[in-house]
């Protein structure tokens, strides 16, 4: 019983490791792609022409949706590389889930290594979102408001070294 709880911490520890070690790659190759497809849109009308001045505010033309939808993708897999880091940082001797085994001793300025982290994500969320909304581009802010603050609130439910 024992050696399958080690066996599936050893798993999940793994593929955090993958996927900070990844996926900054994946974000980045996305986020090129989004620039390409503003690049490769730039002769189609970003803004609608018909309805009301409200209308063409909240509905963008297909040019501009197609890249919205292209860098939510984008936001989203830099926003799971974000979370695989302070995952896997942490389980470096901070955080003592079940899941990834007892950590040992560690330094005691890892203490507020959690609260930043929970400050961190949170942060990062309302920034991007709030750059997002100034774009006008209505997917990636959901996305950015919907996996950052659950990952910070997440991140936030570890048991510690230091509070257990």
């Amino acid at each position: 019983m024992r050696s399958g709880i080690w066996w599936g911490m050893g798993v999940a520890i793994l593929l955090f490791s993958l996927a900070f070690l990844g996926g900054w790659a994946m974000a980045l190759g996305w986020l090129g792609y989004s620039v390409s497809m503003l690049w490769r849109g730039r002769g189609q009308p970003w803004v609608r022409v018909d309805g009301s001045p409200f209308a063409r505010l909240l509905l963008p033309a297909p040019a501009y949706f197609r890249f919205d939808r292209a860098l939510a993708v984008g936001a989203l897999l830099a926003d799971l590389w974000l979370v695989s880091a302070v995952v896997v940082l942490g389980a470096d001797g901070i955080f003592t889930e079940e899941w990834m085994g007892y950590p040992g001793m560690m330094d005691p300025a890892g203490q507020g290594y959690q609260a930043q982290m929970v400050g961190l994500l949170r942060s990062a969320a309302w920034w991007s979102a709030a750059a997002a909304v100034l774009g006008r581009c209505w997917t990636t802010a959901v996305v950015q408001l919907s996996v950052l603050p659950l990952s910070a609130l997440w991140v936030a439910s570890f048991d510690t070294y230091y509070r257990q």
